[in-house]
């Protein structure tokens, strides 16, 4: 019987083999690995026989990590990066190529964006942006070839959906693959994969591991290309940590349960803040107010639209900074995902390279402030945040 993805998260990381049984794995620092003979360190590298040798091709905690990840995405295969960027970087560098054509979503992560429109220009592959909500905006961008077509399950930190499944059908037809960085969702919340996307990105440093104490990513993916990615991650030196994906294999134990709570605080604050006279416009895909609030219930898992919430403040800068300070236990910081609530400013953090016209037109001003929802009791939640509204209110 399939197990679902709760037992899959709960299930300890054990290696198999000749470990001591202990009900945990022990963390594998060692850089390189004995060998028998230079028969057996051949066939190990060629990965004809099972065992490892550098740790930059790969270790034994990385590979515990990249399992659980797959199963979670019910993916054919997974690797983990030293970064959600690294993931990215990981995919793009094995697919693309100097006179390929790149589509993205105009409302990706700010570093996304200039990985994708900047650096890969210098390289000779051609960025073009679109709107991905709009479908006749996509039809025209894929009216000529594409090798690649990256979008984000929720945008940020607008937090605007896709639609995999059509969008996946897009790229195929022109000629291309689907990368979506499900990072805001996680799969507790979406498994593109099985809506037809070719990659699936994750940042594991946010909520995958959920305590802001590791640096890791993880690409996953259909199909038998899972060589052609590894050799990539090694020769571009993309490995991971063992203590950091030893300590993601133990956060994503409680995955589930995290985001249970989180998911559901978040709608509640969204309610609120929705309600709120201090605030001017709030994004949650589980408002019924969201332009994306259908899709999101088509798409997303068990009712759950995820633990961001993304709300505007008059006044700008001044009001976002005074907010910050009223939310002297909710703390400022530029990014998300982690037990405990946080917040940030996109216009000064992830999005400070985006030009101003650009966010401007993706809705990012700078009273814009991003919530990430932590699992903190809903009660305490609320009064806390109403509390600090009304102190940016009566400050004026």
């Amino acid at each position: 019987m399939q197990k679902r993805l709760d037992e899959i998260c709960a299930e300890p990381c054990v290696l198999g083999g000749a470990e001591p049984a202990g009900h945990v794995a022990g963390i594998y620092p060692a850089s390189v690995y004995r060998c028998d003979d230079p028969d057996q360190a051949q066939r190990r590298l060629g990965e004809i026989d099972t065992g490892y040798v550098y740790q930059r091709d790969a270790h034994p905690n990385a590979d515990l990590l990249a399992e659980k990840c797959r199963r979670l995405h019910d993916a054919d295969w997974g690797l983990v990066t030293s970064s959600g960027m690294a993931a990215l970087s990981l995919a793009t560098l094995t697919l693309l190529e100097a006179g390929d054509r790149v589509v993205l979503s105009e409302g990706l992560y700010g570093r996304t964006t200039q990985q994708l429109v900047q650096q890969w220009s210098r390289l000779g592959v051609q960025a073009t942006l679109v709107d991905v909500a709009a479908p006749e905006k996509v039809a025209a961008a894929l009216s000529q070839p594409a090798k690649l077509v990256v979008v984000e399950t929720l945008t940020n930190p607008m937090l605007r959906v896709a639609s995999i499944a059509e969008l996946a059908n897009a790229a195929h037809t022109a000629g291309g693959q689907l990368l979506v960085d499900n990072t805001f969702a996680t799969p507790a919340v979406c498994h593109p994969l099985k809506l037809g996307a070719d990659l699936v990105l994750e940042s594991l440093s946010k909520m995958i591991n959920g305590h802001s104490d590791v640096m890791l990513g993880a690409l996953l993916g259909c199909g038998h290309d899972k060589a052609r990615y590894q050799d990539v991650l090694s020769v571009w030196g993309l490995a991971s940590s063992p203590f950091d994906a030893w300590l993601a294999c133990r956060g994503a134990q409680t995955l589930h349960l995290r985001m249970e709570r989180a998911c559901g605080n978040a709608a509640s604050l969204a309610g609120m803040l929705e309600a709120h006279p201090v605030v001017t416009a709030v994004s949650y895909p589980g408002l019924s107010t969201h332009p994306d609030h259908e899709l999101a219930r088509r798409q997303f898992e068990q009712h759950r639209s995820g633990s961001i919430v993304t709300f505007d403040l008059p006044g700008g800068r001044p009001a976002a900074t005074a907010l910050m300070a009223a939310l002297q236990e909710v703390p400022f910081c530029p990014s998300l995902g982690e037990v405990s609530s946080t917040i940030s400013h996109p216009a000064s953090t992830s999005h400070r390279r985006v030009p101003l016209d650009q966010r401007a037109q993706l809705g990012i001003g700078e009273g814009t402030m991003r919530f990430s929802v932590g699992t903190e009791s809903s009660a305490w939640l609320l009064a806390t945040v109403d509390e600090a509204l009304k102190s940016v209110a009566a400050a004026g």
